[in-house]
């Protein structure tokens, strides 16, 4: 059992004397250099370090420590906002895991600000990019980003002012809890002062956003080169694919990334595998992916179904492109669990004629898409068609039985 002590800026004098009695009582004490440096010596105490990289060396430090023997790491505030507590238990189970909170950062942020839990969305860059925070910007959204070091204030003050939120309010909250404590206020567009190394940045953002999270952005967001499931169909196709929390997505013939990002901005924990060919469309994917707000899209440049192997596990697939491929269809059927969602897309005959015989097989729901835009005739006005386009949805249902029967591919 490891015991994760959570110490506030104050130090070693402001930790309750029971988290103090745990620290003494420890055989080993684990923790960064600047809280080991809090705690006073102890006579025959082991202590480590973190090291460095810390999800790469983690397991081995683990696998020293003795097991008869009471462990305690030390960590800022609550150990389980962006903090060790949560790597801990992730590689070692709850059940080995004790954590032993103290007043978050996040909390002490919202008491300088006065804000209410209810009121503001906490952001975690600490060790990750920092167009995270692009997917909660929208007027009068109030954002606390948790820092990676002294730099981050800077960046989200240039990401807000690319996004047309320059005139957003920043707070930085600088060594919260501390004798040290600072607060320095100006817009994003005025920003250009150092920030402390621990820092906390609270945003009341001011701008225009057209960029909601319900399903169809304008297609113009989107960088392409006319590879793209346009705005209505891909409305249509996220409303059948169905993101829900923590649900990943194969975005298979990606093009330019359009479905597995907006699946991605519908909630924090959403993930996405986007499977494209061209080299030039897999970058561009990952640029729109980091604009958009959702940089942890992971992008696996390769031809289905070959590509599709050792990924990580669908709740539901997109194919946007590809369909005809030998093995796609079946190879994403097979790798759907009970309730899984599937959604194919298909504007050739072959195309067509393959998503009718899956229909006719398996059952879900065949539609066929036409969407008229209003253009220009010389002085006047009329519709402009596109492309008719079919789509099949399926959910694999309890009773699974039929999902072992092959789909033809399309005669060429």
């Amino acid at each position: 059992m490891i015991v994760v002590v959570g110490i506030g800026a104050g130090g070693w004098d402001e930790i309750p004397v029971r988290h103090q009695q745990l620290i003494r009582e420890s055989a080993v004490l684990l923790g960064g250099k600047r809280h080991l440096d809090l705690v006073p010596d102890v006579p025959g105490q082991r202590r480590e370090p973190w090291p460095s990289p810390l999800r790469e060396g983690l397991p081995a430090l683990l696998e020293s420590l003795p097991g008869d023997s009471p462990v305690v790491a030390l960590a800022s505030g609550d150990p389980l906002v962006s903090g060790i507590g949560t790597t801990l238990i992730s590689l070692l189970g709850r059940g080995n895991v004790r954590i032993e909170p103290a007043v978050s950062s996040v909390a002490l942020a919202r008491a300088r600000m006065g804000w209410p839990a209810e009121s503001c969305v906490v952001v975690s860059l600490v060790g990750r990019d920092v167009s995270l925070v692009a997917r909660e910007l929208a007027p009068g959204r109030r954002i606390l980003a948790l820092s990676s070091d002294g730099s981050t204030p800077a960046s989200i003050a240039n990401l807000l002012v690319g996004a047309g939120f320059g005139a957003s309010t920043m707070t930085v909250l600088g060594e919260l809890g501390a004798e040290t404590e600072s607060a320095r206020t100006a817009t994003a567009s005025a920003w250009d002062a150092e920030s402390p190394r621990l820092n906390i940045v609270a945003i009341e953002c001011l701008g225009a956003s057209l960029l909601g999270w319900a399903a169809g952005l304008p297609d113009d967001v989107f960088e392409n080169d006319g590879q793209l499931t346009k705005r209505d169909l891909r409305a249509s196709a996220l409303a059948r694919l169905a993101p829900t929390p923590g649900a990943h997505l194969w975005d298979v013939g990606a093009g330019a990334g359009s479905v597995g990002i907006e699946w991605m901005r519908a909630h924090p924990s959403c993930t996405t595998t986007a499977i494209e060919a061209s080299p030039e469309r897999a970058a561009r994917i990952a640029r729109n992916a980091t604009r958009l707000g959702v940089p942890g899209l992971a992008v696996v440049q390769g031809r289905a179904p070959d590509a599709l192997r050792n990924l990580p596990a669908p709740d539901a697939i997109f194919i946007g492109g590809g369909a005809t491929r030998p093995g796609v269809v079946d190879t994403c059927l097979a790798a759907l669990r009970t309730g899984g969602r599937l959604v194919v897309h298909g504007v050739t005959l072959e195309t067509e004629q393959l998503l009718a015989t899956a229909y006719q097989q398996h059952g879900g729901e065949l539609t066929r898409i036409s969407v008229e835009t209003s253009a220009p005739i010389g002085t006047f006005t009329g519709w402009t068609p596109a492309r008719s386009v079919t789509q099949w949805s399926f959910v694999v249902p309890t009773d699974s039985a039929n999902r072992g029967k092959k789909i033809p591919s399309p005669t060429k």
